[in-house]
């Protein structure tokens, strides 16, 4: 008689989800069939997962001023392949770091290489803002355009946390990518807790200061074990607008 619930606390928001599995039981509850994932099925679940991560990272690392910049190549000057997009980006990023070093600040990034499906290459980062913080990376990148907004403008954090994990999987347009993060990210470690007094969850509860996000809320049966989960996240309410 008892469920799981794995909670994510990352920056003000809390993500939520409840689950009974085989190995603890769940009497009373009506088992589905379970079944094995398709390849398509996985596929589409490691990229929610990826979105999901890369949030956390977001919302726990950044601010709504911080920088999204989207970094682009001249014809002439576009990679061969993806392993020379990267070792560009590593020489770019090095440069960056060592200057952000001297204003006695750490540079945080998270990015997306990317090539579309016509050959036209691009990268997407988020990274944490200071003064004069944007004059450097503009002038450390020498292979194209920078285009700047702030991390508000770009939206709300898990729509840009979906936008800079694109895979060629998830994004038709696309023929390759890389995703990567910098090392010093503070990275959520999700707490398991066990219910054993209860058959199912309850009511949600919400804490002083959250409010529920009644789009997070999902229900349903995990068909790959057969048993209910239900999803939520919580917000605080002066975090409501990165979420």
């Amino acid at each position: 008689m008892s469920y799981c619930k794995r909670i994510v606390k990352a920056g003000s928001v809390i993500d939520v989800i409840e689950y009974h599995t085989a190995r603890y039981g769940a009497p009373g509850q009506k088992r589905e069939k379970k079944r094995k994932a398709t390849p398509e099925e996985m596929a589409r679940a490691n990229q929610r997962n990826k979105e999901r991560q890369c949030w956390y990272l977001i919302l726990a690392n950044f601010l709504p001023g911080d920088y999204f910049l989207t970094f682009t190549y001249r014809e002439l000057e576009r990679p061969t392949d993806m392993e020379e997009a990267k070792q560009d980006f590593r020489k770019f990023i090095g440069r960056v770091k060592k200057r952000y070093r001297k204003k006695g600040a750490d540079l945080k990034w998270i990015r997306n290489i990317e090539v579309g499906t016509r050959g036209a290459w691009h990268v997407h980062m988020i990274a944490n803002r200071i003064p004069g913080g944007l004059d450097i990376i503009m002038e450390e990148w020498t292979h194209g355009r920078v285009q700047t907004q702030t991390m508000y403008a770009a939206g709300r954090f898990k729509k840009l946390a979906k936008y800079v994990t694109k895979s060629p999987g998830s994004e038709q347009r696309l023929q390759g990518s890389n995703y990567s993060t910098s090392r010093n990210l503070i990275r959520p470690v999700p707490e398991i807790r066990r219910y054993e007094r209860y058959k199912t969850w309850r009511k949600i509860r919400v804490p002083q200061r959250y409010y529920l996000d009644p789009d997070s809320v999902e229900e349903g049966i995990n068909p790959w074990t057969g048993y209910p989960y239900r999803r939520y996240v919580l917000v605080k309410d002066d975090y409501a607008m990165r979420c």
